[in-house]
């Protein structure tokens, strides 16, 4: 049974810094593709950010040098550092692996 916990998520002014992560089991996120969506109110979710097993990275256009994806295998953890924090980069980030979720942290940015 896959298990996905974020942690991290808070309350922030612009231009400050995150750093989320994602506790899993039931996988072992070294051997796999994992990622971070987000979802703001009234809007659809949203990729963020991937990383493959062979750590290559992929991010949204909107979080391009403000965000990095990373993972620490002997922690089984994934994290997003997020940088130059902006109000729209206000959701809830999920971390992702296959159809699994976890349940989320709310990221507030205020201006």
């Amino acid at each position: 049974q896959v298990q996905l916990v974020e942690s991290g998520g808070g309350l922030v002014q612009t231009g400050g810094s995150l750093r989320l992560s994602c506790a899993a089991s039931g996988i072992i996120v070294g051997f796999n593709a994992m990622g971070w969506y987000r979802q703001a109110p009234g809007k659809e979710h949203e990729l963020v950010a991937t990383i493959t097993s062979g750590g290559s990275t992929n991010y949204a256009d909107s979080v391009k040098g403000r965000f990095t994806i990373s993972r620490n295998n002997a922690k089984n953890s994934v994290y997003l550092q997020m940088n130059s924090l902006k109000p729209e980069d206000t959701a809830v980030y999920y971390c992702n692996y296959g159809d699994n979720w976890g349940q989320g942290t709310q990221v507030t940015v205020s201006s």
